[in-house]
């Protein structure tokens, strides 16, 4: 049977990742320190050294699990069929909670931080490229289930559609009254697989 601290650890990292995403979301990735984690947790800093080796894997590990709740939340769409069939797929995946306001302002700062640090650029395009390729997978079966064939490589197709959902809530989170959260998703990314797409032969 596994000792005490073994069955403990999986509820001790859950609770360091739940600290550090609310302290990243407050205060900023840079500002926030292991310290700042460990308090708001409640934890010692041995308790973040035996999950983490650093605040850059800690995000990573944050950001795989983002990750792997969008993709959770997208399997469980049933692919519909018909003329506006990826206006309904696009309608069930877009997602305007507080959490995806949260982790916008996390993963903006990180990616800007990514971008002066080439060792952490190196270690975020490996996690995206898995989060890329899951979604490029995920395309290939709607396109297969709505009876069309991509005319454009499904991994630079997933890059475009991370682009417009990023790209869309840094506008409406600027301006929320002007451009409600999801608009630009719900009006744009049907186009788009429309226009890449032609029926299967």
């Amino acid at each position: 049977m596994p000792r005490g601290p073994t069955k403990r650890r999986p509820q001790t990292r859950a609770r360091l990742l739940e600290a550090a995403f609310t302290a990243f979301a407050e205060r900023g990735f840079q500002s926030t320190s292991i310290e700042d984690i460990c308090t708001q947790a409640g934890f010692t800093r041995g308790a973040f050294y035996s999950n983490f080796a650093s605040k850059d894997e800690l995000f990573l590990a944050l950001f795989d699990l983002q990750g792997q709740r969008v993709l959770d939340r997208l399997r469980r769409i049933d692919p519909p069929s018909g003329d506006d069939a990826f206006t309904r797929v696009v309608e069930a995946a877009v997602e305007t909670s507080e959490d995806e306001r949260r982790w916008h302002l996390v993963s903006a700062e990180f990616n800007l931080y990514a971008i002066r640090h080439s060792d952490a650029a190196r270690a975020l395009a490996a996690h995206e490229a898995r989060v890329r390729e899951a979604l490029a997978g995920l395309l290939g079966e709607l396109f297969a289930a709505v009876g069309v064939t991509a005319t454009v490589p499904l991994d630079e197709l997933a890059r475009l559609v991370i682009a417009v959902i990023d790209g869309a809530r840094a506008q409406s989170y600027v301006e929320p009254d002007v451009l409600p959260a999801g608009r630009l998703e719900r009006l744009f990314l049907p186009l788009i697989m429309n226009a890449v797409t032609v029926p299967t032969r």
